[in-house]
């Protein structure tokens, strides 16, 4: 049933997506198994909208199934009481307005365990700032899809270390320009490829 589930959301059909989610739910298959299946259906969509086999509307809808499966296994892991690995903070920093993969990201870290705090998009410097030293977050999470999101990264990690938080978090950077250069660039911990790379961060850091 897993594969199947990652079959569909590849396929980007919803409704059957939904439904075997339901399905495999009813039948008591592990909610985290579930979450890592549509993780893999979710990586073929990305390979085929690489390769121009899909557009930017399918990757929009592909998405959205995701959330929508998401929320109908979030109850289940609540239900199983998973203990919380660490605080992260998340955002697309200041000047971009892209959200899919910084929304995906966010979802896998919710799943695996991490109380997740998501700013939105075109969030300023201080704005993570205020929230990771309210949240006492170990780990904040910056995304960009556009490269004027670069100075925008790098003034983020400087208010970080101007407000004294610099020492005592892990800061990781991801979104489709952003590079190991863009890292040495901005001075953040990591950059994480793809949600479950940023997944294995997190665990890395905080877990």
């Amino acid at each position: 049933m897993s594969e199947r589930i990652a079959a569909l959301i590849a396929e980007v059909e919803e409704d059957e997506t939904l439904e075997e989610v339901r399905k495999a739910l009813d039948d008591g298959t592990d909610p985290l198994g579930l979450v890592e299946s549509l993780r893999e259906g979710m990586t073929v969509v990305g390979e085929r909208f690489e390769a121009k086999e899909y557009f930017l509307p399918d990757l929009i809808l592909a998405a959205e199934i995701f959330k929508e499966a998401i929320a109908l296994i979030e109850p289940r892991l609540k239900s199983d009481n998973i203990a919380t690995k660490g605080t992260v903070v998340i955002g697309t920093v200041h000047g971009d307005v892209h959200d899919i993969g910084k929304n995906i990201v966010a979802t896998m870290l919710k799943c695996n365990g991490y109380d997740v705090h998501d700013l939105g998009v075109d969030v300023s410097p201080q704005a993570f700032v205020d929230k990771a030293s309210s949240t006492n977050a170990g780990l904040v999470a910056m995304s960009g899809l556009l490269t004027l999101a670069f100075d925008a990264m790098k003034d983020t990690v400087d208010a970080l270390a101007e407000a004294g938080l610099r020492d005592r978090l892990k800061i990781i950077i991801g979104g489709g320009p952003v590079n190991e250069k863009v890292l040495d660039y901005c001075g953040a911990d990591a950059l994480g490829k793809d949600p479950a790379e940023a997944v294995k961060l997190a665990d890395k850091h905080l877990a």
